[in-house]
């Protein structure tokens, strides 16, 4: 059976790109989605942004036809403003909203948002009802286990939250206290899974970094589907592949240095049209190094690359990398 989200039919078991700050932008959504993300969100967008009509917040909302099935998620700490932020956020016509209680970062969850709220599941659902209530689209949520070893709720949150209308909950398998060190633990996501009072989809998101430990852990824990984070970054390909081995139990041959440069400069070509060439050219930085992770002696490449501003320039350094390792791994 497909799994349905409202009326956006998203397959037997979509593969969902997580929302990441920095990271989760149209350039990077692009290179996705070309290589088999079923469902993409934003990165997370402040409600006190959206309302100030801040400009990295607005820009946030750009999405495109090709990103669809997408979502927009936000953030904040006070009711009425998420309440005016959604209906801010559904004018930009998303295929569905989604709330971050997850984040778990000191600027986030410090000032009352993100996985904060798992501290207070009262207002937690509040706020829930409340931007359910604000849009006609269907409402997500994406979470963690709890805010420490002493308060794993989210079997609580699952029920109360689904009581008040959404339609998908994912959930990450760290409480807040573990940020993103040590490792998920997937059972208690399981255990929701199997509750007979959920109906709405369950995804599972932490440590998924290869096709065997997707095909493993989607028969272990029974999920619905799974979202992927850390593990695209640098490497989209991470969604073909885990694809082709749930078809076919084998593996797909691993991209080519000539791939990696060929979707490596599609991604800068998509920076420098959505954020301008000096912008697009500077924030592509962040990247080069997660997409030619493993070359033996690329430090020098790397600097150039993090070095220039000339875009003509970057693509010939690129078109020697692809030269240069082509033959040393031939």
């Amino acid at each position: 059976m497909s799994v349905q989200i409202g009326n956006i039919d998203l397959g037997k078991f979509p593969l969902l790109l997580a929302p990441m700050e920095d990271v989760s932008d149209p350039p990077f959504r692009y290179v996705c989605k070309q290589n088999g993300a079923d469902m993409m969100y934003t990165e997370f967008i402040s409600s006190e942004g959206l309302i100030r009509d801040a400009a990295k917040s607005r820009k946030k909302l750009d999405i495109f036809e090709y990103e669809r099935p997408i979502g927009i998620q936000i953030f904040g700490s006070d009711i009425e403003s998420m309440r005016e932020a959604t209906k801010i956020a559904t004018l930009a016509e998303p295929d569905l909203m989604d709330i971050n209680y997850g984040c778990p970062v000191k600027q986030v969850a410090c000032r009352g948002a993100g996985a904060s709220l798992l501290q207070d599941i009262d207002k937690m659902v509040a706020m829930t009802r409340a931007v359910v209530e604000s849009t006609h689209l269907p409402v997500t949520v994406k979470t963690r286990l709890g805010w420490d070893d002493n308060t794993k709720n989210v079997y609580e949150v699952a029920e109360r939250l689904q009581e008040v209308g959404i339609k998908a909950l994912t959930i990450h398998g760290r409480t807040r206290a573990q940020m993103y060190k040590g490792e998920a633990d997937w059972r208690l996501i399981s255990e929701i899974k199997k509750n007979p009072n959920i109906e709405i989809p369950i995804f599972g998101n932490g440590d998924i970094d290869s096709p065997e430990k997707a095909a493993n852990w989607r028969l272990e824990y029974g999920v619905d589907g799974m979202m992927i984070g850390r593990a695209a970054i640098g490497y989209p390909w991470i969604f073909r592949e885990i694809k082709h081995f749930f078809e076919t139990g084998q593996h797909r041959d691993k991209p080519t240095i000539a791939e990696r440069v060929d979707v490596c400069k599609t991604h800068l070509e998509k920076s420098i049209e959505w954020k301008g060439l000096r912008t697009g050219i500077f924030e592509m930085r962040r990247h080069y190094s997660n997409y030619f992770k493993g070359l033996d002696h690329f430090k020098e490449y790397r600097m150039a690359l993090v070095s220039t501003e000339d875009v003509q320039e970057i693509y010939d350094l690129l078109q020697t990398i692809t030269e240069k390792y082509s033959v040393e791994m031939a």
